[in-house]
């Protein structure tokens, strides 16, 4: 009898081998982005610093190159990259413009502010010398100004009798002009007696600070009678502590017997010219 031969059975062929050869392909090609993206990632802040260098020295020397002359003589040659290395420039280092920062901003502002005080002040002296214009010419007045107060310098004689605080009928129209400008400034008023160095002792004006006080109030008064605020006025007597010229002549000692109105900066005194009002403190 014959021997059956057994019949070979081939396994089934499996069609799911593609997925490793895919699962390694895949992974490769992560790893390939991922290195080209390590290669090519960009410092954003170096990035902006060159970009900005390189704009500001285009528009300051007016550099224009074309895209055909910057690759001229260079060829399919191609420069290598290293990881970890900043690149280099090819122009030299350019120093940004400087940004003002918040505090210097603020200086301006305050600089701004003292500088249109300033202003307001010159202004205010020149619309004292028109004013007093007649005045002046008699030298009778004078108008002084710096960048921090306006001076307005009335001689004694035009405004009181000798050794008196009481003011004479002359003084009216002075003071009123006087009052007239005041009205539409709001500065501190500070209104100083000076006398000469002649001793007086009477029972009323024991000595000359006490002659130059009571004058200092009496021209206060007036200006609060014709409309000036009294929350911005303070008289001050300095008797003959405080002389501008020399007292052993006659012509001296007329100069000397003077009442001065200082309006302040508003930088300068302690109270602005509108109540309540207080003016900024600087502290260093």
């Amino acid at each position: 009898m014959a021997r059956r031969r057994k019949k070979h059975i081939e396994p089934p062929e499996d069609h799911n081998r593609w997925l490793i050869s895919y699962a390694d392909f895949i992974t490769l090609l992560f790893a390939f982005f991922v290195v080209m993206y390590a290669i090519s990632s960009v410092n954003v802040g170096k990035y902006r610093v060159l970009s900005d260098s390189m704009s500001e020295a285009f528009e300051r020397k007016g550099a224009k190159q074309s895209t055909s002359e910057l690759t001229e003589g260079e060829g399919d040659s191609s420069l290598p990259i290293s990881l970890g290395e900043p690149a280099t420039s090819a122009i030299e280092p350019i120093v940004l413009d400087h940004f003002i920062t918040a505090e210097e901003l603020r200086d301006v502002e305050i600089s701004e502010e003292v500088l249109e005080e300033r202003r307001r002040l010159g202004r205010i002296a020149e619309q004292f010398a028109s004013a007093l214009e007649s005045f002046i010419a008699d030298d009778l007045v004078e108008v002084k100004k710096n960048d921090l107060w306006v001076e307005i310098e009335i001689k004694s004689e035009l405004l009181f009798a000798s050794g008196d605080a009481a003011l004479q009928s002359k003084a009216t129209p002075v003071l009123k002009k006087i009052s007239e400008v005041l009205q539409a400034t709001e500065n501190v008023i500070y209104v100083e007696g000076h006398t000469d160095n002649i001793p007086i002792e009477t029972i009323e004006f024991p000595s000359n600070w006490d002659l130059s006080s009571a004058r200092a109030v009496s021209v206060a008064r007036e200006l609060v009678y014709n409309g000036t605020n009294p929350a911005r006025l303070a008289a001050v007597g300095y008797g003959d502590n405080h002389p501008i010229a020399d007292n052993k002549s006659a012509e001296g000692r007329f100069k000397n017997r003077r009442v001065t109105l200082v309006l302040i900066s508003n930088s300068l005194a302690r109270y602005g010219g509108k109540d309540n009002t207080r003016t900024k403190e600087v502290v260093e």
